[in-house]
């Protein structure tokens, strides 16, 4: 079988996920990227252009299936895997999940949320209902997303994206929760969720995720399919707001941050090949039932700093919690901290019979192995 990947930087997902997965199964891999110094073997393609990407398939030879886990490649993939008849996801939707200003035009019959689009150069209009959060059209890792309480917030957030077209949205307060989903041709697996915890306001940034049931699962069910998201992997954030549940956004692509390690770890499944086994024409199996409970938890730069001190790439078993840290920086790097998830330092990721047990464990790894900035 032959996998075509697309692929921007390296990723761990991809290189420690998707990759080793693919050799698993038998895949003859071709990594297709327009930075091939970052990738072994890989072949030079602009695979922004879905014209220049089917073309670089067509030349190299019939594939059998073509995946991305990239955020930003996931249309251009779905067009060049239905060029060539293969499974794959509908390229409006997304499209649609990509650009948060189609995502509020198509969800708009199900929710009611203010948002607006401002392209460059067009002026700030009068009257607006701060606080609003303001967002790039096309961003992520939460990249210049900031709750505005005017004007001059909105002005900032620009000058900073020239030339780009930004999304003002109204305020959603309330409980944050992500739903994890895998889809055939068939129809959509709930795989689970987490609680997110957001560190301070007026910026957004993920400091943990912990496992929960996802609450109002019907709902952000229906969200998707109304923008015609669902086959494939696809990670969704929503609100519990005190006018019901509200999408905060629609990651057309696995859940990153290691949490599909983590994912992985709790579901006891071999994911990633379950996720390109799909993209190969089979079923998505039905997830098992899940015991016990697990976190990630990022460490996030506090401050501007050089790292002096700061643990390794560690795994190790505290009691009944199996623990991961996988460092994100390294000692002698500078930090220039930017407050979005560009902060991080690294991840731990933990998984225990209770939320208690994961708890005392990473706490105790925490105060053993501290980040250090000076």
């Amino acid at each position: 079988m032959r996998l075509y990947l697309t692929a921007l930087k390296p990723t761990d997902s991809v290189t420690d996920g998707f990759l080793p997965a693919a050799r698993a199964l038998g895949c003859e891999v071709t990594i297709l990227t327009d930075r091939p110094e970052q990738h072994p073997d890989a072949v030079l393609c602009d695979v922004k252009d879905p014209r220049a990407l089917i073309d670089t398939v067509a030349e190299l030879g019939r594939p059998d299936a073509i995946f991305s886990n990239s955020d930003h490649l996931q249309a251009e993939t779905a067009l060049a895997a239905d060029y060539f008849g293969l499974p794959g996801k509908d390229w409006r939707a997304c499209l649609a999940a990509k650009n948060k200003h189609l995502m509020r035009r198509g969800l708009a019959p199900l929710e009611q949320v203010f948002a607006l689009r401002l392209p460059p150069g067009r002026p700030v209009p009068a009257g607006l209902p701060y606080p609003l959060v303001v967002k790039p059209r096309e961003g992520v890792a939460s990249e210049d997303v900031v709750l505005a309480g005017g004007d001059a917030d909105v002005e900032a957030v620009r000058a900073r994206r020239p030339g780009e077209a930004v999304v003002l949205e109204e305020f959603l307060e309330g409980p944050l929760y992500t739903l994890e989903t895998l889809g055939d041709a068939t129809g959509i697996q709930v795989l689970g969720g987490f609680r997110t915890t957001l560190g301070a306001l007026p910026y957004f940034v993920e400091e943990r995720l912990d496992w929960a049931d996802p609450p109002e699962r019907e709902h952000v069910l229906g969200a998707l399919r109304m923008l015609g998201v669902g086959f494939g992997a696809c990670h969704t954030e929503y609100v519990l707001t005190a006018d019901g549940p509200r999408i905060i956004e629609v990651n057309y692509r696995a859940i990153g941050d290691h949490c599909d390690f983590l994912l992985a770890e709790i579901l006891g499944v071999p994911l990633f090949e379950q996720i390109l086994r799909v993209h190969l024409g089979e079923p998505a199996p039905v997830p098992p039932a899940t015991r016990g409970y697990g976190t990630a938890v990022s460490v996030v730069a506090e401050r501007s700093g050089t790292i002096t001190s700061a643990p390794g790439e560690l795994e190790l078993v505290d009691g009944e919690v199996r623990l991961w840290h996988r460092p994100i920086r390294g000692v002698g790097e500078m930090v220039r901290q930017t407050h979005t998830n560009r902060d991080y330092l690294g991840v731990i990721r933990a998984v225990g019979p209770s939320r208690e047990a994961v708890e005392r464990a990473v706490t105790a790894f925490r105060a053993a192995r501290p980040w250090v900035l000076s």
